[in-house]
């Protein structure tokens, strides 16, 4: 339980972050990142200030070339005298669990900058390509005054698209000679993308990838009024980077004009609340039944099927649907 003088803390360290300390606003994405008690109290505080920023996920495989046009990217932005804040999520450390801070060494042309943030966050195995906290961090980010705030994922796999939640834009990276046709096909990524950014654009096979990309946009065309644009880059001479900054402004003035802003915030506000929702409710289990990892053990050595254990342990804590009555 909070005492009052950690809340007397916390809300000091959340007016010199909202003032503009970076040092306040780093120790605060710490505790998102690690301390459960005080991310609502947090939360409460920055959530109503954290909604005019344009947040832009960049997603795509390994090897993309993401963390070099996400530099690019906020250069741009920062030539329009924007504010930018970054969230680098790197895969973890199998020994320590810590990010790799991969991101934060191709970024470093932009730490000398006061008007960039960037946060390296480790992934902890989650699936989805983000970090648990990123949505928050993201958040604080906007809160404390960042006009956009970018959003690099650990190189996708599969299904590792949860950036869509959080974005309002997405930009899907892709380079030549690496199958992408048919990864973006199986991952899904064809229809999480808002931009298609084609990196590394100089190589060999980069206009057969747009030219299949356009194929595939034109069988799997919705009917919606947008349409994502392909933008050919080249992220370490920086080439394309100006297009693909008018391609995202584009779209964040469709959002905004055919009223999907607000659809889109609707959405990732459910998937927000599910979360949150989620992890209390095992919290609570967890705390009500001292006997959980006794039922996980059963259903392992199949003694108990999982159902049967979840509807013994939500009757053990009382969080049937009688007992919520």
């Amino acid at each position: 339980m909070e005492g009052p003088e950690e809340h007397s803390s916390l809300a000091a360290l959340l007016d010199r972050a909202l003032a503009g300390d970076g040092r306040s606003a780093a120790r605060l994405m710490t505790l998102l990142e690690s301390d459960v008690d005080a991310t609502p109290a947090i939360m409460s505080r920055i959530y109503p200030l954290a909604g005019h920023a344009q947040v832009i996920g960049v997603t795509g495989p390994p090897g993309a070339g993401k963390s070099s046009l996400v530099d690019k990217l906020a250069a741009a932005f920062r030539a329009q005298g924007k504010t930018v804040g970054i969230v680098a999520v790197d895969p973890s450390s199998p020994f320590t669990g810590g990010a790799l801070l991969g991101d934060r060494i191709r970024m470093q042309g932009r730490f000398s900058d006061p008007g960039v943030f960037i946060r390296s966050m480790a992934s902890r195995g989650q699936p989805g390509g983000l970090a648990k906290a990123s949505q928050n961090v993201v958040a604080l980010m906007a809160a404390t005054g960042k006009d956009t705030v970018i959003i690099e994922t650990v190189g996708v796999g599969q299904e590792e698209i949860d950036v869509v939640r959080v974005a309002d834009t997405t930009v899907v990276v892709l380079v030549p000679g690496l199958g992408d046709a048919v990864q973006t096909m199986k991952a899904g990524l064809l229809e999480a993308a808002d931009v298609f950014a084609v990196n590394k654009a100089d190589y060999e096979g980069a206009e057969r990838l747009v030219k299949d990309l356009e194929l595939m946009l034109h069988l799997g065309s919705s009917g919606s009024a947008w349409s994502p644009p392909i933008v050919k880059t080249i992220a370490t001479e920086g080439s394309g980077v100006d297009q693909l900054v008018g391609s995202l402004a584009g779209h964040f003035d469709y959002l905004q004009g055919s009223g999907e802003y607000l659809k889109r915030r609707r959405r990732a506000a459910v998937a927000e609340i599910d979360g949150v929702l989620r992890g209390q409710l095992m919290s609570a289990i967890a705390r009500r039944v001292p006997a959980f990892d006794v039922y996980a053990s059963q259903v392992a050595e199949r003694k108990c099927d999982p159902y049967t254990a979840a509807d013994r342990i939500l009757r053990e804590s009382g969080l049937t649907a009688e007992g919520l009555g």
